[in-house]
């Protein structure tokens, strides 16, 4: 199947690269981003999905202004950590259907173009971080919404927040991923009943199932947020890294190239400032001071 050419790409390049120019923790300049709020402080990166009166759902404008803020990360050496939550009450509710409407003529849609072009770049690139990333799910997702969670490396989820695979509502499969993260996640069983039905998956369920790490009040939201961030921003950083790469890999390893890979990146963890500081900080019993170097 090949790639069709994106809008959000020629959105992308149209606005340029003004991702460089910081105004305040803003990453460019403020109208750079109209359909998320993106920060990056102390080498973490904060994404905001912000269109909170279509309950965050995806268009083509915001897969642009992603791609943008991934830019930005990619090239950043310091970068420590990313976490993503939505504004207003829903994390994110899918793509945006009035930019897929039929044809009025009856004519049909290649829906595997918007695939292509913006949810397997978008998703893939969020997996090859090399850091942690973490969603802090302040409310439902549903549909590519719910792919886009199960894309994070760490989920937090408040006690209100629901997931719903809602593609079979309107006779399609679920994608973005979302027949790949599942079953790994949950099972077959769980995985093909949440996917065929569509039934919304309490945020508790969801923490039982093993769906996310763990469920938080909804007035916590606020303050989620924060210990995540200042976690990530004083985290041993190439630990971190190494710990998503090994997991992530795992399910396609056997036990033997499993321990190969240990070895390897346990030897380059060796050599690192932050295993030399938790080393002296254990000794000297105080907190470490990772540099995340």
């Amino acid at each position: 199947m090949s790639a069709q050419p994106s809008h959000a790409a020629a959105v992308d390049n149209k606005a340029g690269n003004k991702a460089d120019n910081k105004v305040g923790n803003n990453v460019g300049n403020p109208g750079d981003y109209t359909q998320i709020q993106f920060t990056l402080d102390r080498g973490v990166g904060v994404i905001t999905l912000n269109r909170p009166d279509r309950l965050n759902s995806f268009t083509e404008v915001m897969h642009a202004e992603l791609a943008r803020a991934l830019d930005v990360m990619e090239a950043d050496a310091d970068l420590r950590g990313l976490v993503i939550t939505g504004a207003g009450r829903g994390f994110c509710a899918g793509q945006d259907l009035s930019e897929r409407k039929p044809a009025e003529d009856g004519s049909r849609r290649d829906l595997s173009q918007i695939l292509e072009a913006c949810y397997r770049p978008l998703i893939t690139r969020l997996r090859a971080l090399p850091v942690p990333v973490v969603c802090v799910m302040n409310g439902v997702a549903a549909g590519a919404g719910a792919s886009l969670v199960l894309a994070c490396d760490v989920v937090f989820a408040v006690q209100s927040a629901r997931f719903i695979q809602a593609f079979s509502k309107i006779g399609l499969l679920p994608d973005a991923g979302g027949t790949w993260f599942l079953p790994r996640l949950v099972g077959s069983a769980r995985a093909m009943g949440a996917a065929l039905f569509g039934e919304a998956v309490t945020a508790t369920q969801a923490e039982s199932w093993g769906l996310i790490w763990r469920v938080v009040p909804d007035d916590a939201l606020a303050a989620t947020l924060s210990d995540v961030t200042a976690t990530l921003a004083a985290g041993p950083t190439r630990a971190y890294a190494a710990t998503k790469a090994a997991l992530h890999a795992s399910s396609g390893n056997t036990l033997a190239q499993q321990f190969d890979m240990e070895c390897r990146l346990q030897r380059e963890l060796g050599y690192t400032d932050d295993y030399l500081e938790g080393m002296r900080a254990f000794a000297e019993k105080r907190p470490p001071a990772f540099s995340g170097k």
